[in-house]
């Protein structure tokens, strides 16, 4: 047995929000059972190209804020990491 682990996280900025307190990271973990180290493999890749694609969605969604003067990129923190484990 395989385990696809995936951990996707964000911040963001308390000057983008009307929360004044610290950068809060809001963490996700989800794990996934396979039967051998292929399937895990290519359901990683699946799961990385996903992520980058919404990765440069979510930045140019943020470059129009940047240039309507109401936020910007720097004002959030994205990460994620995917692997695949035996179990």
């Amino acid at each position: 047995m395989w385990i696809l682990m995936y951990v996707f996280s964000y911040s963001v900025s308390p000057a983008a929000t009307n929360d004044r307190t610290d950068w809060r990271i809001q963490p996700a973990v989800v794990f996934q059972e396979f039967t051998n180290e292929e399937r895990c493999l290519s359901a990683r890749l699946k799961l990385n190209e996903s992520l980058k694609e919404a990765g440069e969605k979510i930045k140019a969604g943020l470059d129009q804020l940047k240039l309507a003067g109401a936020g910007g990129p720097s004002q959030v923190i994205i990460a994620y990491n995917v692997e695949c484990i035996p179990k």
